[in-house]
């Protein structure tokens, strides 16, 4: 199993430089915004979405202050989505420690996300890039986009588009513009910044379905009750795959009212159940497989280096996680 630290071999010292520049733009004269930020400097976590941006800025060229300022600000929007999403799911944790909303209040979450996404705009201006700019505003729509597709009731369907639709949107969107941020920061042509955004948007979807099935593991470490996305209204691939393989009605009519939230527990339990029986979990690594396998046959075609094998690293990191 490739651990986090193989991958982060490739780019070691930038993201030393990464992280001096990050801890340095969260920081602030206010008390209490400083000590928001504070507690999120402190949950820095596997770094992800910057380590991406890192690989892919030098797999075709020199790590630059355009590359860190492009992973300082994409970490930013990704830490004001989350702590947003922690006020509108109501979740009084993130990673097994409390989120910001309960640590505090949903006024200061909600005031203190809005921060960071002002922090991220500025950073990304620093680049001087209009393209770059771009890139994270579009980025920016399509996150709040996902969120709403998920929150709409009438939206709610059974079918594996909708499904997808969502974690493009919310999870697979961000990974792609960090993949392309890398590249655009070291002047790839077009064509590589595009590659280079299909490898990050295979590799989000790779994460989300991954982190879905996290939600029927019992000793995962993910940081969110089993059985949570469904309490929330979210059905995800396993559980739409195991609908579809019964056809049956009255697990059609289950699955509405967790959709709805106004399943019990016991509607709940039958669907995680069913999920399991009918091999939901299965079909979900499969998915996740063929996904690996797009992102690999991508990266294969770049030039080998050692980072490139990073980048190969990481995208069996992010399938094989355990947390």
């Amino acid at each position: 199993m490739i651990s986090i630290s193989q991958v982060r071999n490739g780019v070691i010292d930038e993201l030393n430089s990464f992280n001096q520049l990050f801890e340095s733009v969260l920081s602030h004269d206010d008390f209490l915004l400083n000590e928001v930020l504070k507690l999120i400097a402190s949950r820095k976590g596997k770094q992800m979405r910057p380590l991406l941006t890192l690989l892919s800025a030098k797999q075709f060229g020199e790590v630059n202050q355009h590359t860190l300022l492009s992973a300082v600000s994409l970490e930013l929007i990704h830490t004001a989505s989350l702590i947003h999403d922690d006020v509108v799911d109501e979740s009084d944790e993130r990673r097994g420690l409390l989120s910001v909303h309960k640590a505090y209040s949903n006024k200061v979450a909600v005031l203190s996300g809005d921060y960071l996404m002002g922090l991220a705009l500025k950073n990304v201006a620093l680049t001087g890039s209009i393209e770059l700019m771009d890139l994270f505003s579009v980025t920016s729509q399509h996150l709040a986009q996902g969120e709403l597709l998920q929150l709409d009731v009438s939206s709610k369907n059974l079918s594996f588009e909708y499904y997808f639709d969502v974690i493009k949107n919310k999870t697979a969107v961000l990974f792609s513009a960090c993949s392309k941020a890398g590249a655009m920061s070291v002047s790839c042509s077009p064509e590589i910044q595009e590659q280079l955004g299909r490898v990050g948007e295979y590799i989000g979807i790779c994460f989300q379905i991954r982190d879905d099935i996290f939600d029927y593991n019992p000793n995962s470490k993910i940081g969110k009750p089993t059985g949570n996305d469904m309490k929330e209204g979210k059905l995800t691939l396993p559980a739409l795959y195991a609908l579809k393989q019964v056809g049956s009605k009255d697990y059609a009519d289950i699955a509405r009212l967790i959709q709805q939230g106004d399943a019990s527990q016991l509607d709940i339990e039958k669907l995680r159940v069913l999920t399991l029986e009918q091999g939901g979990i299965e079909y979900a690594y499969s998915v996740i497989k063929d996904y690996a396998d797009k992102a690999h046959q991508l990266i294969d075609s770049f030039p080998q280096s050692p980072v490139q094998a990073s980048l190969h690293d990481y995208v069996e990191f992010v399938c094989d996680r355990v947390d």
